[in-house]
């Protein structure tokens, strides 16, 4: 952050009085410039014992796949953004949305909810964000082409309790992209 977008004045990074860490501050006007976690929210739509996942057809990460999630946007609730994320991602309608998992991702600032649902019909298809969509049964899922190591966390995590007909709310954290990852950048 370069200028204060409340009066256009350069910002300083420092730590303001009754804080604990550096933050963006306009010397000009006083504004303490916050910056928190941007909150993903995203679903796991079930039809038939099969999960809904869909080709990224954008980047980041185009071309590998995912579960239908994004970025919550101002005035949604957490699960009409995850409801909303998954139309436009997948073309689908999801009902009996149920909080399932919770991600920190620390080294990235992001904290993902996912929710598990069904889906109304199995009605989805590609859409500007995906570029396939398609039900998956457990052994189809493709490990070697998932987008990013939460959705990897999520499916392994929902599968397990699968696997026991037990699905209690989860909580998980990321503090590092996998070494795979950390050679790229």
């Amino acid at each position: 952050m370069n200028y204060c977008s409340q009066c256009g004045g350069p910002v300083a990074l420092t730590v303001p009085p009754d804080d604990d860490r550096p933050r963006y501050v306009c010397p000009a006007c006083g504004t303490v410039h916050y910056q928190n976690p941007k909150l993903v929210v995203g679903c796991i739509p079930i039809w038939e014992e099969r999960i809904l996942m869909c080709r990224r057809n954008i980047e980041p990460r185009k071309g590998f796949w995912t579960l239908p999630a994004g970025f919550l946007e101002n005035d949604e609730t957490v699960a009409a953004g995850a409801r909303r994320e998954t139309f436009e991602e997948t073309g689908s309608r999801v009902t009996d949305l149920a909080p399932y998992l919770m991600v920190d991702i620390v080294y990235i600032h992001q904290i993902y909810m996912m929710y598990r649902c069904r889906l109304q019909a199995p009605d989805f298809h590609p859409t500007r964000e995906s570029s396939e969509v398609k039900l998956v049964a457990e052994a189809e899922i493709p490990w070697d082409e998932i987008a990013f190591p939460v959705i990897e966390k999520t499916l392994h995590h929902y599968l397990l309790d699968w696997s026991t007909g037990r699905f209690s709310f989860r909580t998980d954290r990321i503090d590092a992209p996998p070494k795979s990852l950390q050679q790229k950048r």
